[in-house]
C-alpha cells in the first residue's frame, strides 16, 4: 500500500505541476487551449510552474511574473476553471494529504476564482488590465 505524504519539497512540486498539466494536455476541454498556446513552450511552462508553487507554498522568492498577464487574453469560461480546478484537486489528493496539501488547493481555488473574476470584468472591454 502507498501512503500518501504532505508535499515537502521542490520534487514533490514537480510530481505534482508535472502530473496536472499532463492531465490538462490530454484533457478534452483544456487540451486545445493550452496545447495552442504553449505548443513548443511546454517545458518551460512547467520551469516556470516549479518555480510559481515553490514561491507560492515555501517562500522561495525564484517567480518573477505576472501569472495574470499570460491568462488575460485565454478563450475561457466559467467551465474551463471548474474542470482545470477539479484536474488539480484531484492531482493534489492523488499523491498527498496534509496541511500543504490542502494550501495548494486553497491557492489554487483562489488563483481561479480571482482569474475568472478579472477575466469576466475585462470581456468586452477594448483594453485589458493585466496588472
Amino acid at each position: 500500500m502507498n501512503t500518501k505524504h504532505d508535499i515537502q519539497a521542490l520534487e514533490d512540486i514537480k510530481l505534482m505541476v508535472d502530473d496536472f498539466y499532463g492531465k490538462v494536455a490530454k484533457d478534452e476541454l483544456l487540451a486545445p487551449i493550452f496545447n495552442y498556446r504553449l505548443s513548443t513552450y511546454w517545458v518551460l511552462h512547467l520551469e516556470k510552474m516549479y518555480t510559481f508553487w515553490n514561491a507560492a507554498l515555501f517562500g522561495v522568492k525564484e517567480y518573477v511574473c505576472n501569472p495574470f498577464a499570460k491568462h488575460a487574453t485565454m478563450p475561457v469560461t466559467a467551465v474551463h476553471f471548474e474542470r482545470r480546478l477539479s484536474l488539480f484537486n484531484q492531482t493534489v489528493d492523488s499523491h498527498f494529504e496534509g496541511p500543504m496539501a490542502q494550501d495548494a488547493k486553497r491557492r489554487g481555488l483562489i488563483m481561479a476564482t480571482t482569474f475568472q473574476r478579472r477575466m469576466n470584468d475585462q470581456r468586452g472591454k477594448d483594453r485589458i488590465t493585466i496588472v
